[in-house]
């Protein structure tokens, strides 16, 4: 099955895409997601983006999809509680450790690997899907045939596969680039991509 999943910075991006006629949407909230210089979601945006398109049978899905420091680990899980509370269809993440915390926690939640993770071979499959996940969202500098011999083996394990087909290729590095923080102490896998890049 297709889905388009369009991101979400604010609440009124939500709602645009929602009424576009997104099947799904993916947003974060507070500190702990790779756009953290946007808008972002408060607890209630979190609660009335997550009815308002449930009602409309569009998925939602929260972004906790930074590296996590140990001392933030319980706040990061708090957050994702409130998304389980609030009804979210998923989790995006990447933090190995986070992980671990929410199949304790909150074992019923979807998982889905971020692209942050940097999966580009079907090998790497089998310990995601050992770890709990749904869905990879797969490197975004995957070649076709790659791409394909990918989701073949995901289909064999029962694995969804998300690829992006518009956005920043970030240096074609799925997350991995360093310029940002090398040049200004601003990490992307902490949210803060100044992107110098561009």
């Amino acid at each position: 099955m297709t889905e388009v999943l369009a991101p979400a910075g604010s609440p009124e991006c939500f709602e645009a895409a929602v009424r576009a006629g997104a099947d799904a949407v993916y947003f974060g909230a507070g500190d702990f997601n790779a756009r953290r210089n946007a808008k972002n979601f408060t607890e209630e945006d979190v609660r009335q983006c997550a009815a308002f398109a449930r009602v409309r049978g569009v998925k939602t899905y929260l972004t906790l999809n930074t590296l996590i420091a140990d001392v933030e680990l319980s706040a990061a899980l708090r957050t994702a509680e409130l998304a389980a509370k609030a009804g979210v269809d998923a989790l995006i993440v990447q933090d190995l450790g986070l992980i671990k915390l929410l199949r304790r926690h909150l074992p019923e939640m979807p998982l889905h690997a971020s692209t942050q993770m940097s999966v580009h071979s079907p090998e790497a499959l089998y310990p995601l899907k050992e770890m709990g996940f749904e869905r990879v969202v797969v490197a975004r500098e995957m070649d076709k045939s790659s791409l394909s011999e990918l989701c073949a083996e995901a289909k064999s394990l029962g694995l969804e596969i998300e690829a992006f087909v518009h956005g920043a290729l970030c240096m074609c590095l799925s997350g991995q680039c360093y310029l940002s923080s090398v040049l200004g102490g601003r990490s992307g896998n902490r949210g803060l991509c100044a992107q110098p890049c561009r």
